[in-house]
This record gives C-alpha cells, structure tokens and sequence, in this order.
C-alpha cells in the first residue's frame, strides 16, 4: 500500500502566503481604525463648536420680527400716528394639506365672505411654502381663542399677537399722513430696501400715501428675529427662551401742523366739499392743511371690502382726492390783488379812477361786473372786487406781466412739503399759448380782460393760494411752506433762508390796507369780521366759475346742481397791522366766497389767534374799535365774468 507524501515546502509556501495576507489585512484595518477614530476625534474636538452650531439651527430657527413704525406727532407732540397691539390670524400652507378646507372651517370661527376666502386663498398661492399669510388681522379676544383652543384640528394656522397702525383722529389728518397697507407684489424689488426679506413678512406694511409713502424708509425702522424650535420640515414647535434680536423702532417724525386747528378746520367743512391752508407769515409752518371731505385711514390699514372702496372713490365729493395739494381751481376775484401789486409795479397809479356802470364793453360782447361800483380806484376796486377796473388795468398790463407777478408769489408751482402728488396748476401767458395751442398760438386781447380777474385758462391749488396770501402779509421774504418740522430729532430747514420777495413795499402796504377793507366795508363785511378786540383779519373773497355760462352750462351762485355751481374762495391774514398767520379757504362748487368761504376762514383764523399766547394777551387787554360798515346796498360779492 503506498504512503501519501508530504512535501513541506508546499505547506511552509502556503502558510507563508496566509500570513502575508493577515499581516496585509491586519495593517488595513488597523490603518482604518486609525483613520475613523481620527476623524471622529477631529469633529469631536477641533471642529466641535461647527456642528454644534449645526444642529442647533436644525433644532433652531430665527422669524423675522417687523419692528415698530415711527410716531408720527403735531408740532406740540400730540399723536396723530402710532401703533397698538392687535391679534391676528396667521396660516402657512403645508405639504399634502387644502387650504380651502382649512379656510373653509375658519369661516365658521370668523366673519369672511366668499370674496374674502378667495382672495385669501389667491394670497397663499401667491406665498411660498410654509411662509405665513395674514388670514385676517385685529380679531376680537373671543375670535382668537376660538381658533386657539382648535389649533390642533388646524395645521398650520396660529393665532398670535402683533401690531397695527392706529390713526387716532381717523379723517382729519388722512390727506396728510396716508396710510399704510399689505405689501403688493409690485412693492417687491431684486435690490434696494424693498428686497429685504422683512417685506414678505405678514405683519409688515408700507407706506401707500402721503407722509406714510415719502417717508416710509425712516418710519418702517430695523426689523429684528424671534428664535423658534421646529421640527424637520422647518415648522414651528415652540417658542424658544433667548436669542432674540429685538427690532429698532422707525424715526419719530414731528410735524408742523397743529392738531386743534385741522381738527377744527374738517369740523368747519361739515358735508361740504373743499380745502383749508392755514400758516405762520413768519416761518412758513402750515398750521392746518385740510381737505374734506376725508376718509378714516384706520379703515385702509385693516382693508376696505371692494364695495366699500367703490363707494368712497364714486361719491362726487371726492373723499380721496387731495383738493389742497392735488385739485386746481381758477382762483376767482382773489386773483385781483396779485394783479393790483403787477399794475403798481409797472407805474399804474393807484389813485386812478375807472367809471363802473355795472358792465363794460370790449371786443364786440358786453362784459358784465357784480354790482354798479361808479368811479372807482384801486383800493374801492379790491374791497368791492370791481371787475370792471381789472378788465380795464389787466388790458394795460398784458398777460406777461401778470403772470410774473403771480409766479412771484408762489402761484404755478410745486413746493418741497415731503407729500409727493403736488399739481402746479398754470399761470398762463403770451409763452404758454404758443406751446398749448399751436394751431392759435396768439394771445388774443379778449383773453386778457378773463385773466385779470383770475378766469380764464388760470388754476391754482389752496397750497399756491396760502403761500400768496403769506408772502403778501410778510411783505419782506418769498416764504416756501414747510410740513415736516423734524424726523429722528433732526429739524428741517424753515423759512429764514428764503429769498426777498423783491417787490416796492409801500405797493404791497397799498394792497394789504384796501384787502383790510374788505371784511370791515367790502364784499366780506358781514362774515370776515373775528370780533377779537383791536385784532383784525384783512383778505379777498372770490368766487370762480366751474363752467362756462354759455349754453346753459354753470349755475352762478348756489342755485342748481351741486356739480354745476361756482367755487368760492377766501384769502387773507391776521392780525391785520401786524400780519402773523395767513389762510386760504376753498369752498368747491359753494357759490359766493363771501358766503361760503369767508365764515370758514374767519372761525378757523379766530381760532388760530386765540391758541397765540402773545395774541390772547393783547385781544383780552384791548377793547374792539369801532369798525367801518357795509353802505344800505350791503356788502357787494366779486364773481367771475
């Protein structure tokens, strides 16, 4: 039987091979060993601090928090805007969720139509994922805890608190201050301050109109972070204890109107449509700035329904129309002043008599004049607003030389006052035919006689009207109005650098005395007398066509429609020897400015002085003097031709 055979070199090769590969297997996983446990080594310890930050913002996150709008104050820091608590309901749409359900199911804990759940949920189209949109804002206590103690059987909507822009006088600063409202997608730019994310927030708001919309960058403030904990789709769990930013307020801004006076000016104004501009001859500070009717702005900030915007912007006295800045009208008989300072300046003398049989005749047609005045010079011409003696002195003039007069003292253009939406209105001349009418581009004589009395193609704004009326008291300086005091406790400049008015003082003296006339013998006798001592105000009525007569068009005076009436007008100052404070009144489509304009100026003036401690203390230390009165015919109104 043969033997096997062992040949040990064979197994002596092969145990070799073995221990090679060991040794080979060994060193590889040592090797790794050594590199995992390196690794875990260095993000335990040098690289630590990283991940830990990591996973916390995983954990952790940070919500914008919009910060408080800026107070908005008088100039003696009475508030006219501000911002209070507000609750609020906020829904974020989630993944594999309807939202029509869940709106559908808060309409049953909350007052909102059809329209209202619609543009609810075109909004949450609109929002990105998981970002929350303002379902509705200043619920009531009981609303809020209806839907909190619900908010498990409602994913992703929360009820919480934030703030709202409040205007406590509603109306009466509304034309002024604006009001602020949701961000549009047009508000939303790639850069600049309104690419920041805050501007997808839904408890921000800008600016729309007035001041709000010019100075929305230094009233909307810094907005600062809220930490929140959520979970791994990025939701909120719970609020987490510090790490909060808080937010920087916006600037304060400090305005130079005063509250008693434009509260009082929109009360004066009742149903009527027009505009108030109260200011200081000395600074240019406007005191009271008024148009009405007005509008609460408190409404715009929670959001009109379409029917309730539809309603204010198709009622015919225009609520949302700024008629102190934005609406011009011709200016009427107060025009005739202006015209009086431009035909004194170019050597016309002041004594120079003009016969007024009650109509005057030119250019084939007869001109007609409110009241039968005889020979009549510049003073009588201006108390009784004559407009036969502006037919005739306007003819001498020429449109050119009016026209510089009236741009001298401010008419035709748009004053810096930070409310963006001025109108110029037009001061026409020889210039401005050529350019709007160059089929006929010729200023034919017939134009003139409608210009010299303030008709014609002239408008102005009740702003353009205050600044004349200023300049005129003032004598000296060519004031420009100012509206913003301060923002952020820096003042803006006032009036003391403005230019001369660069007119012969003694020629606007001349004109001051005869616009004293006026409330004390003239067409504003009966109404523009304040009864405050030896304290008198001096100014101009004027009444200015909104149609032309021919053709059965306008109503002269109040009789007719509303729409077809003429407008009344009231510029002046007081005190008269020492003019302090100047005013224009607009009475749209009020009939004679006698009558409609000038009670209005004389209760908003009146009111004015007696806030003047200087004033109050000379009108209670003196008695009244006796004043000029009307003749038997009465008082005789100045009206367009």
């Amino acid at each position: 039987m043969t033997q096997p055979s062992i040949i040990l070199s064979d197994v002596n090769a092969r145990q070799s091979v073995f221990h090679r590969r060991a040794f080979l297997l060994g060193g590889g996983i040592a090797a790794g060993i050594a590199a995992l446990g390196g690794r875990l080594g260095y993000l335990q310890l040098v690289e630590n601090a990283r991940y830990a930050k990591l996973s916390t913002s995983n954990q952790f996150n940070f919500r914008l928090v919009p910060p408080p709008r800026g107070l908005i104050t008088d100039r003696n820091g009475a508030i006219l805007a501000t911002n209070r608590p507000n609750f609020r309901l906020l829904y974020a749409r989630q993944k594999d969720q309807d939202p029509e359900t869940v709106i559908s199911t808060l309409a049953a804990y909350l007052p909102m139509d059809e329209a209202r759940q619609q543009r609810i949920l075109k909004d949450l189209g609109n929002a990105p994922r998981n970002t929350p949109v303002a379902i509705m804002e200043d619920i009531t206590w009981e609303q809020f805890s209806a839907v909190n103690i619900r908010g498990t059987e409602l994913p992703g909507v929360t009820a919480d608190m934030g703030e709202v822009r409040v205007y406590p006088h509603g109306g009466a600063f509304a034309h002024v201050i604006g009001y602020v409202a949701k961000v549009n997608k047009e508000d939303i730019t790639e850069t600049g301050p309104n690419a920041e994310p805050i501007m997808l927030h839904p408890g921000f708001r800008i600016g729309r109109q007035g001041l709000e919309k010019a100075l929305d960058l230094e009233l909307r403030g810094r907005p600062g972070a809220q930490k929140v904990e959520v979970d791994a789709r990025g939701r909120q769990v719970r609020l987490a204890p510090g790490g909060d930013v808080p937010a920087t307020p916006g600037k304060e801004v400090q305005l130079s109107l005063d509250m008693d006076l434009q509260l009082r000016g929109l009360e004066l104004f009742g149903e009527e449509s027009g505009a108030a501009v109260l200011m200081d001859c000395r600074s240019g500070d406007i005191l009271a700035m008024v148009s009405a009717p007005s509008f609460d702005a408190n409404r715009f900030v929670r959001g009109l329904s379409g029917a309730e915007y539809k309603a204010l912007a198709e009622y015919d006295h225009k609520p949302l129309f700024n008629k102190a800045l934005t609406a011009t009208y011709p200016p009427g008989s107060t025009f005739k002043t202006l015209v009086a300072v431009a035909a004194l300046e170019a050597g016309i003398s002041a004594d120079m008599t003009i016969n007024c049989p009650g109509h005057w005749y030119f250019g084939g047609r007869r001109w007609r004049c409110d009241g039968v005045h005889g020979p009549t010079n510049m003073h009588d011409a201006i108390a009784s607003s004559c407009d036969t003696y502006f037919y005739t002195i306007s003819l001498r003039l020429g449109p050119d030389r009016i026209a510089d007069t009236a741009r001298r003292f401010g008419l035709g253009q748009a004053f810096d006052i930070g409310i963006p939406g001025q109108k110029k209105g037009l001061i026409p001349d020889t210039a401005y035919k050529r350019r709007a009418f160059p089929r006929d581009p010729v200023w034919h004589p017939g134009e003139t006689p409608s210009f010299g009395i303030g008709q014609g193609y002239t408008l102005v704004t009740a702003l353009q009207q205050c600044v004349a009326a200023a300049r005129m008291a003032n004598g000296r300086k060519a004031l420009v109005p100012r509206l913003i005091r301060s923002v952020g406790g820096v003042p803006r400049p006032d009036a003391s650098a403005a230019p001369d008015l660069d007119f012969d003082p003694a020629h606007l003296a001349l004109v001051r005395e005869a616009m004293g006339s006026v409330t004390t013998r003239g067409t504003a006798a009966r109404t523009g007398q304040i009864g405050l001592g030896d304290v008198r105000m001096s100014g101009k009525t004027g009444t200015a066509q909104g149609y032309n007569y021919n053709g059965g068009r306008g109503v002269h005076g109040t009789a007719g429609p509303w729409h077809l009436r003429d407008h009344a007008w009231f510029t002046g100052f007081a005190p008269h020897d020492t003019p302090r404070y100047a005013i224009a009144v607009l009475v749209e489509h009020g009939g004679f400015g006698a009558q409609a304009a000038a009670p209005r100026a004389r209760d908003l003036m009146r009111l004015a002085l007696l806030k003047d401690p200087e004033l109050r203390s000379r009108i209670e230390r003196t008695p009244a003097p006796p004043v000029e009165v009307a003749d038997g015919r009465g008082p005789v109104e100045g009206g367009p031709a």
